[in-house]
């Protein structure tokens, strides 16, 4: 079994006042672009962490097929919000795939890549998207033995050391098209530049 964990808790303090995943994608929010690409994977389960005051992130999530899961400490950083995605997952599940909901160009081709490359019989544990050039970003694809690590992070550094610290062999790098694994929005800049480079959409 694959979770796909979509991590949207942040604050999104450099949007100056505006929610970044409530910016339009296509005519739909971005939190719900990003949720209903995980849904059309083939991840087993999605599950959406929020921060406990989240309504309009809730709404736009209404009718999905997605479990919301409340990271209570998420100021505390990303750390946190992967802490209460993992603590939502079935004890039997084989891999989390960790996704950020502020990258528009992931949609499911990228995270069914993931999956399957994902062989631990093999060594394949962890399986990070690189852009096209090589470069790594996201999402990244996390087996069962590595689960305890990212629950014991603290603070906003993410993954990192998990990736950097894991044994020989066991990261894969898996190429998707283009910039996507890397292009994620954080200012009404970013955004504006991204849609017009989209003809506006």
């Amino acid at each position: 079994m694959v979770a796909a964990i979509l991590l949207a808790a942040g604050e999104a303090r450099r949007m100056r006042g505006r929610d970044k995943l409530l910016e339009a994608i296509g005519g739909r929010p971005a939190l719900r672009h990003a949720a209903e690409a995980a849904l059309a994977s083939r991840a087993d389960r999605v599950l959406v962490v929020l921060p406990p005051e989240a309504a309009p992130r809730r709404e736009a999530l209404a009718g999905a097929a997605v479990e919301i899961v409340v990271a209570a400490d998420c100021t505390e950083g990303m750390a946190a919000s992967l802490r209460a995605g993992l603590e939502a997952v079935d004890p039997g599940t084989d891999a989390v795939v960790i996704l950020l909901a502020d990258m528009p160009e992931i949609g499911s081709e990228a995270i069914d890549r993931l999956i399957a490359a994902f062989d631990p019989a093999a060594g394949r544990e962890i399986l990070r998207a690189t852009a096209a050039d090589g470069r790594p970003g996201h999402p990244v694809l996390f087996g069962r033995r590595f689960f305890g690590q990212l629950a014991a992070l603290k603070g906003d550094r993410g993954a990192r050391s998990v990736i950097a610290g894991a044994p020989a062999g066991s990261v894969r790098h898996v190429p998707i098209a283009g910039r996507a694994a890397l292009l994620d929005l954080d200012t009404p800049e970013d955004w504006d530049a991204w849609r017009a480079g989209r003809g506006g959409s």
